[in-house]
């Protein structure tokens, strides 16, 4: 039997266990941290460990534990060491940088100002460690460390340092050296949807909800609600942009039923999921391979570097991830795309570590490597499609619900209010 007759949940229990590989077998031997990549690159070595890809490969090993291809309380005791680790590494105001070194725990630059903090990151990692203090509830010694070790660094966060002296709105990086020299506000519509969440509902170091209202939906990009390809796109940019924008954010926040003012969050992804779908079956840039089963532009690596991929910026490049993460909001697109990835070049996108992370048609080319931005919504999504286990986990978190309400959303998904 080759894979791609595999019965459907044989297929993606093979894809999310080998994926998964990317985040156990290939993590940092030190600091049990997600490498930032799988190859060397300049900068960008095999003790470059990320921030934000680890808290989405945390998310993926709580996945492989839950469908018992990992051992619960190796699992957590890997964690816990990961926990320890980030305990002892180098913060600012309790926020990590982008890239670590991960024998060391200390910053490595991503570039020249940003060799500081960086809030969105450090959001994917702790939605990754909360979504495990959630999942690992015993009364063990390895769990009950581990809880109380992500209660630390999470009370330790200070959202509130990144409003630059009391603004209403949150900044993306602050450096000891650079200070706001990158002045980069953090506003809508992108990825970052669940650092606002996380700050408004911090215990600590909350911001106020008016750095949501006037910062993140206070700008000129949030609200769309313009037609493409027939489809309405209530936020964002023209095309909806790559595809990580209904990436990253929900692996914890479930779109399910989730409104606020803005938009019913839903219905916002789905939509960008299609246009992104038909503007490649459409392909009005004739880029050779696209098609029905063939599709999805987001970030990745390509034939001429790094680049975040969407319809207005459309090199001919597929990224994997980009249909294969999007299987909560077009479940049948998405397998079919994952099944034709599997045939593709006779099965050389897939190796021991699950798909590339691009390919190009039409400079027959394909990268020759994984990153863990990319792997980790891979293994995640599936898994929220397939039981809805991380949103469940996430939205659990009391301090996430009330941080929600807080922001005015509502969701059928938040249960009772807190003490």
């Amino acid at each position: 039997m080759t894979q791609t007759t595999l019965r459907d949940d044989e297929l993606l229990d093979l894809v999310q266990r080998q994926t998964l590989r990317y985040f156990w077998d290939f993590a940092h031997p030190v600091s049990g941290l997600a490498r930032e990549r799988s190859d060397v690159t300049p900068g960008c070595g095999p003790d470059v460990v990320t921030t934000g890809g680890t808290g989405f490969g945390i998310m993926a090993i709580i996945a492989g534990v839950e469908r018992g291809w990992l051992d619960r309380a190796a699992a957590s005791n890997r964690l816990l060491e990961m926990a320890r680790f980030l305990g002892h590494a180098e913060r600012h105001h309790g926020i990590f940088a982008h890239w670590l070194d991960g024998r060391t725990g200390r910053t490595v630059a991503f570039s020249e100002l940003d060799d500081g903090a960086d809030l969105v990151e450090t959001s994917f990692l702790l939605m990754g460690l909360l979504t495990a203090r959630q999942y690992f509830g015993g009364n063990g010694a390895a769990e009950r460390e581990l809880r109380e070790r992500v209660d630390a660094l999470w009370n330790e966060a200070e959202f509130d340092w990144h409003t630059k002296g009391d603004e209403d709105m949150l900044y993306w990086h602050w450096s000891e050296r650079h200070g706001w020299a990158m002045n980069h506000p953090i506003r809508g519509w992108n990825e970052c949807l669940v650092t606002y969440v996380l700050a408004a509902s911090s215990r600590r170091h909350a911001v106020r909800p008016e750095a949501y209202h006037r910062g993140w939906a206070g700008g000129s990009r949030l609200a769309n609600g313009r037609t493409y390809h027939g489809i309405r796109l209530p936020l964002g940019p023209d095309h909806g942009g790559p595809l990580f924008f209904a990436h990253y954010s929900f692996m914890g926040l479930d779109p399910r039923g989730l409104e606020d003012r803005y938009a019913d969050y839903l219905e916002q992804n789905v939509a960008h999921t299609l246009i992104n779908h038909r503007h490649c079956v459409a392909n009005p840039n004739g880029h050779a391979g696209y098609g029905e089963a063939c599709w999805g532009l987001t970030a990745s690596d390509d034939p001429w570097g790094y680049e975040a991929h969407a319809p207005d910026r459309d090199r001919g490049v597929i990224t994997p991830t980009a249909a294969i993460a999007s299987m909560p909001y077009t479940p049948a697109l998405s397998l079919a795309a994952l099944r034709h990835f599997m045939d593709y070049d006779d099965g050389r996108l897939w190796t021991d570590m699950g798909f590339v992370d691009a390919f190009c048609p039409a400079e027959a080319w394909r990268a020759g490597s994984h990153l863990a931005i990319d792997q980790g919504p891979i293994v995640v999504m599936i898994e929220n499609h397939r039981s809805g286990l991380l949103w469940r986990l996430f939205m659990s978190c009391p301090e996430i619900r009330d941080g929600l309400r807080r922001l005015g959303f509502t969701s059928p998904h938040l249960g009772a209010t807190s003490a």
